[in-house]
Formats: structure tokens, sequence, C-alpha cells
């Protein structure tokens, strides 16, 4: 796949509660499969919906940043009010993307949300970044003690 830069990002996961009919039809790709469709795909986009801040820890490598929330506090979540404005200035509406964020739920609900807004070929991380880091460890062989499996 594009190499992955960082670490596993930070923040928390977004989202809300239980799965619903509308949710449960959400397009996603598994880790395995996104790392597949990033490494062979010049014309797939990655785009990382966590916050600028977790972004900046670790991203897959020519991941476009859209924040899907400004804010998480204990008080609640401000979700981003231009969200799909923004992304729709980066992408065309036929454009295909894979829409990450640190867990899965958080792109789940913005997927459905470019999906609303007439995107075609958008689909969800299963897992988010984390799976993706999952799946990158798994796939090289162990580093030498004491270094880090991605590269900066």
């Amino acid at each position: 796949m594009g190499s992955l830069r960082g670490g596993g990002g930070g923040g928390g996961s977004g989202g809300g509660g239980g799965m619903d009919e509308e949710a449960a039809r959400i397009p996603t790709v598994d880790a395995e499969e996104a790392c597949a469709l990033l490494s062979a795909a010049t014309h797939l986009q990655y785009l990382d919906v966590r916050m600028w801040e977790d972004f900046d820890k670790g991203h897959v490598a020519g991941a476009r940043n859209v924040p899907y929330y400004l804010s998480v506090t204990p008080h609640g979540k401000e979700k981003n009010p231009h969200f799909v404005e923004q992304v729709s200035a980066l992408y065309p509406q036929d454009q295909h993307m894979i829409v990450g964020c640190r867990s899965g739920i958080r792109s789940k609900l913005a997927t459905a949300d470019l999906l609303s807004a007439g995107f075609k070929n958008v689909r969800n991380l299963e897992g988010g970044y984390l799976s993706l880091l999952r799946s990158a460890n798994q796939a090289a062989p162990p580093p030498p003690p004491g270094t880090n499996r991605l590269p900066n």
C-alpha cells in the first residue's frame, strides 16, 4: 500500500450508537483489501477524516485530511459543518476513495454523508487506520529489536 507514516494516530473514535439499516449498507473495505488496492491503484484516494493533530501523528502516504469532527470533548463532538463542501473541493463525485479514521466509526459516518451528497465510489475502511497498521505489521518481516516497523 502507499506506505504508512508515523504511529497509530490518536484521538478517540467518533460516531454514534448502534447499527441501523442505512449504516449496514455503507460500502466497506477491510484493511487487507485496502492495502492491496492502495498499492495497485493510482486512481484511488485515501481520505483521512481524523482531526488534524491525529493525522499529523501518522497517516497513509498520500492521504488527504478533511476532519469530520472539529473537536471532541467530554461534553460532546463538534461536527465539521463544511465537511462535504471541503471534500467536494478536493475530489469529483466520481472519485474512487477509501475513507478512514482511527477505528472505522467516524469514517462510516463520513462515508454515509458523502454518499448522501452524491459521491458514488466511496468505501469505509473497516477498523480504520489502526486496522491498516495491524495489517501492515502482520505482512512485514519482523524488525530488528528496538526499531519501528513503519517508516517515518
